[in-house]
């Protein structure tokens, strides 16, 4: 069975011949780059790695290291389309450890006196992103700022692709599907109702860099709300007419949105409240998609989010990622359980805040293991560690959680 046969016949609640495996396949589950180049280094892989994202640090997955843990999918993000498809070179970086990397083109940085990074626009001004001296991430310092004035007007979402990008979106979803045969999930266009994701293009947030305001508003002004939020989808669904065009049916799901929705402890939105203002937006997105495309709708959303999940469900939402196992109320018994038959989960295969970096290896084969067994019953599951591999994790416990994963997620 193909990797793309495997990959769909899971979303499809169909029986595979083993469990798919991810790595890279959306933004929030890959690897720090720090922790891919000692990853390589222990793997006797040689090669410059490349970053996926500045912003997050995230290293390309490389088919050497696919192959190796027998990943199954592959990205298809409309951000990263253009990169792959000129013939423009890489920008190589020493990082702050001594670590050389490849900067996708157009890539550029100022390096301040202190040691700190900021990403710069083509125009060479500043964004807003900064990475400290010895830092992993480049982190917004705009994010939240107070004193700034919310003016719904303000809120002009895409409702379009620039041709080039969508010629390019096509060449390579094309190029992919006819020359591998990894599932390939579609990234981009996507919706933020709640303001705490990166993922999702920071001028399609409907929140405007002001969540804090944002909840107050879903209380106190609903109908500017549910407005803007409707302003939201028509402009997503605007993007995904084009997006379907181009691409069609070479992606087995794309990413409605990234829309953080839980704490540590317990969702930060009341879940009534989450019903009535979000889910019918929600619900009007999904919607579109199962009635005009093949795609499933892939949700990221962190955190305890397990009062939200029946309200995932209800609005048309297939697939769950993180699955973020060490908060509150987000046991895998429990979930499996209740949403196991409803809701097709991916991630939460091995614990990123408390084994993944700080277990043996052969108690991460052990934890791994057992998540298998949870998850995989029934079908309708796809591993992933719970989102991003970070830079500090020693690269014999991603091998540990990896050769686990295959070993046990035979069907």
């Amino acid at each position: 069975m193909t990797s793309r046969e495997r990959v769909e016949r899971t979303v499809n609640r169909q029986t595979p011949d083993r469990i798919p495996v991810d790595l890279g396949g959306m933004k929030a589950s890959g690897i720090s780059v720090f922790a891919y180049n000692r990853l390589k280094k222990y793997l006797g892989l040689s090669g410059t790695p490349k970053v996926l994202d500045a912003r997050f640090m995230l290293a390309a997955v490389e088919e050497e290291v696919r192959h190796r843990f027998h990943i199954d999918v592959m990205p298809l993000d409309i951000e990263n389309a253009l990169w792959w498809t000129r013939n423009e070179e890489w920008l190589p970086e020493k990082l702050h450890d001594g670590t050389v990397v490849l900067f996708p083109p157009h890539t550029k940085i100022r390096k301040e006196p202190d040691g700190v990074w900021i990403l710069l626009n083509q125009d060479n001004t500043p964004t807003s992103y900064r990475m400290p001296k010895g830092g992993f991430y480049f982190d917004d310092i705009s994010f939240n700022k107070t004193g700034k004035k919310f003016n719904p007007s303000d809120f002009r979402p895409s409702s379009t692709i620039p041709d080039e990008h969508l010629d390019s979106v096509s060449r390579y979803g094309r190029y992919l599907y006819q020359n591998t045969d990894y599932g390939l999930l579609g990234w981009g266009c996507g919706v933020c109702f709640l303001g705490l994701s990166l993922i999702t293009n920071s001028a399609d947030n409907v929140t405007m860099g002001m969540p804090d305001e944002w909840m107050v508003m879903l209380m106190t002004e609903k109908d500017t709300c549910h407005e803007m939020m409707d302003r939201s989808v028509e402009a997503s669904i605007g993007c995904l007419k084009l997006l379907r065009e181009a691409v069609g049916d070479y992606c087995f799901a794309w990413g409605i949105a990234a829309d953080d929705s839980g704490t540590q402890r317990r969702e930060f939105i009341n879940p009534d409240l989450w019903a009535e203002m979000l889910k019918p937006h929600y619900k009007k997105l999904c919607s579109w998609i199962h009635k005009n495309t093949g795609w499933k709708t892939f949700l990221h959303s962190c955190g305890s989010v397990y009062n939200l999940i029946p309200h995932f469900i209800d609005a048309g939402v297939d697939i769950l990622n993180p699955v973020q196992t060490s908060a509150e109320g987000m046991s895998p018994e429990r979930l499996k359980s209740e949403f196991g038959d409803k809701l097709i989960f991916w991630g939460g295969g091995c614990d990123t805040q408390n084994v993944l970096g700080r277990a043996t290896p052969e108690e991460i084969r052990l934890h791994v293991r057992k998540r298998m067994e949870i998850f995989a019953k029934g079908g309708g599951y796809v591993f992933n560690q719970v989102h991003n591999i970070q830079a500090n994790v020693p690269p014999e416990n991603i091998v540990a959680m990896f050769d686990a994963a295959h070993e046990y997620g035979t069907c």
